[in-house]
């Protein structure tokens, strides 16, 4: 096995214990006995510690998702069609990817990556962008653009907690409704 390809294993295998047992209970022995590694040394020889590896898993959780939205956004030629592409894109991603979306809200909650408000805000500026987009090209109400793209942000990364009490929740159908949410909280109006 490639050394790639043995990372990926790894960090696949680290994904599915965080988000099996969680980040606390989560350990080397855990990882290699899942990804039926002979020994903790191969986990340990393709990352320094458990930070790195920590680190890796929520790399490839971060890139997983920007990939997918770049592929809802690339469409669209609207702001209204872009928040309606990033909205539905997120609640998609997290429903087909139920173990990656908990694995990394377990890592951000327990503190295996230190918040970095820089990185919260490019997540959030992006959305920011459609929204002041959407107010100059005059699709959108005018409104405080990083509050609303906050409110958007925030509604999306609370779909793994509601999957956690109800996981048989209808994602296509939380995905309209926020997506209606937001069409009614940023549209002008008809006066």
């Amino acid at each position: 096995m490639t050394a790639q390809a043995r990372r990926a294993q790894i960090v696949a295998a680290t994904i599915d214990v965080i988000a099996e047992i969680g980040y606390g209970q989560t350990s080397f022995a855990r990882i290699a006995e899942h990804a039926k590694l002979s020994s903790t040394r191969l986990i340990s020889y393709h990352f320094a510690g458990k930070d790195e590896l920590i680190t890796a898993v929520a790399e490839d959780a971060i890139t997983s998702i920007g990939d997918h939205l770049a592929r809802q956004l690339a469409a669209e030629t609207t702001a209204s069609g872009m928040l309606r592409a990033y909205i539905e894109g997120m609640v998609q991603f997290t429903a087909t990817h139920r173990s990656r979306m908990k694995a990394l809200l377990e890592i951000f909650l327990n503190g295996g990556l230190h918040y970095d408000a820089t990185t919260d805000q490019s997540v959030v500026g992006h959305v920011e962008t459609i929204l002041r987009q959407g107010q100059a090209g005059g699709e959108f109400r005018e409104f405080d653009a990083r509050v609303m793209a906050t409110a958007v942000q925030r509604a999306v990364e609370g779909l793994p907690f509601l999957l956690e009490s109800t996981p048989d929740l209808d994602c296509a159908a939380y995905g309209r409704e926020l997506v209606t949410l937001f069409e009614l909280g940023t549209r002008r109006s008809s006066e």
